[in-house]
């Protein structure tokens, strides 16, 4: 009879950060998360930190534009586990969920595409409600 084998360890890495819920909150959840990926050994300037960073981009300012609230914050959650970074962005309007777009936007709109790169470059995303009021937004990149 063998003896089992040793599994290796799975390393989980955690990131969280709350945020002013406004533009400046936005643009610094985008730093932070390229940042935290480089520190992780996501380069800065990969193709998987770019994609990372825009997505986190697009749902910080929907959190911003459509989930702020006055006097609260909205939160930036990273977590990286061996094959997959997950990001979750929370905002405190719970009723208001993001809707993915069925068309594209006339081209003269500034405004409309960002859950649809999200669509794009997540493997999967979605919303959770759940615990108590606000929600959370987030996607996964299978790498």
């Amino acid at each position: 009879m063998t003896a089992p084998q040793p599994q290796a360890p799975v390393t989980v890495r955690m990131f969280s950060q709350r945020l002013s819920a406004t533009p400046r909150g936005a643009r610094l959840a985008r730093r932070f998360t390229t940042r935290q990926l480089d520190v992780w050994g996501i380069p800065y300037g990969s193709g998987l930190s770019d994609t990372v960073s825009l997505i986190v981009a697009e749902l910080a300012a929907n959190a911003v534009l459509h989930g702020r609230l006055p006097g609260r914050d909205i939160a930036l959650r990273l977590t990286a586990r061996p094959g997959t970074v997950r990001v979750e962005i929370a905002d405190p309007r719970g009723e208001r969920l993001p809707v993915l777009p069925d068309t594209l936007p006339d081209g003269d709109t500034d405004t409309g595409r960002g859950l649809l790169l999200v669509d794009a470059l997540a493997t999967r995303w979605g919303v959770g409600t759940e615990p108590g009021p606000g929600k959370t937004v987030w996607a996964e990149i299978d790498h």
